[in-house]
């Protein structure tokens, strides 16, 4: 009995002898991914830990490039699957629309994550949950998951071409929960728009060290990259066919709510949204 155990001790396996505990022992142990997603599948048509199976098959199946086929088994069996499991399920999906490339089911989402966190049904109506990265454990807060989110919101924007949105969406993220990694995506999306004393301004607040993860060194490298793409780039005489800003009133509304809520008294609301007022019937929809 003690080797069984200290057997699923150490090889972090759970214990027992049902479907979902063999796909583990495949994956794990044996590392034998296609016969793991054959005894997932197994547990769950057998009902066995259904909410483990689904995620941790789908993840299998990433690793073998078969995330459309990830994504189809999420979308059809999640169903089965508790109202605990839904967000991490969300987080894995998103996983995959970005692996396949899906960018509009991506910010499709992502925006159905801000409306549930505007209404309060993200982390069971708690203010912070607990989450896990590589081994360890820490506390994540509903104010720090809108910034993580309205920034996955801003890189999915920008892969889309729509530079004005993304720069809205990350403008909103940063007075949420300011970092480095935001504003040199920021500045990104200003250069596209030819707005470069502003993306040089940026630049030179994260070389000083005024957001967090500036001194990391990878941070300290695209800002040398994205100053030397700053300084060969000259203003173009005029600029045309760029993207509207494609958000909607009730995730701009609830944005602002959340803004208005969490922001320092005299940044209750930023010119952004002064300039968007103005020019809101220009913009495309």
């Amino acid at each position: 009995m003690k080797k069984e155990v200290l057997f699923h001790v150490v090889h972090k396996v759970p214990s027992g002898d049902g479907p979902y505990v063999r796909a583990k022992y495949a994956q794990i142990v044996q590392k034998e991914p296609e016969a793991a997603i054959v005894w997932f599948w197994k547990a769950i048509n057998g009902g066995d830990r259904v909410d483990s199976a689904l995620k941790d098959m789908a993840i299998v199946m990433k690793q073998l490039d078969r995330s459309e086929e990830a994504i189809e088994a999420i979308n059809s069996f999640r169903c089965l699957c508790s109202k605990q499991a839904q967000e991490s399920l969300d987080n894995v999906l998103l996983d995959l629309f970005k692996k396949c490339g899906k960018v509009d089911e991506q910010i499709a989402l992502l925006k159905q994550k801000f409306r549930q966190i505007y209404q309060g049904q993200v982390f069971n109506g708690k203010p912070s949950k607990t989450a896990r990265s590589h081994g360890k454990k820490f506390q994540v807060s509903v104010r720090q998951e809108t910034a993580r989110i309205l920034g996955n919101l801003g890189w999915a924007y920008t892969q889309k071409g729509n530079f004005m949105a993304a720069e809205v969406v990350y403008k909103k993220a940063q007075i949420i929960d300011a970092d480095s990694n935001k504003a040199c995506n920021l500045t990104h999306c200003l250069i596209r728009q030819a707005r470069y004393d502003e993306a040089r301004n940026i630049l030179e607040n994260v070389w000083r060290g005024n957001y967090a993860g500036s001194e990391d060194p990878k941070t300290r490298n695209r800002v040398e990259e994205l100053l030397v793409e700053l300084d060969s780039r000259q203003p173009p005489p005029f600029l045309q066919n760029l993207p509207g800003l494609n958000l909607d009133d009730d995730f701009m509304n609830g944005l602002e709510h959340l803004i208005n809520e969490w922001a320092p008294p005299k940044s209750r609301r930023l010119p952004i949204f002064e300039e968007i007022s103005t020019f809101k019937d220009q913009l495309a929809c």
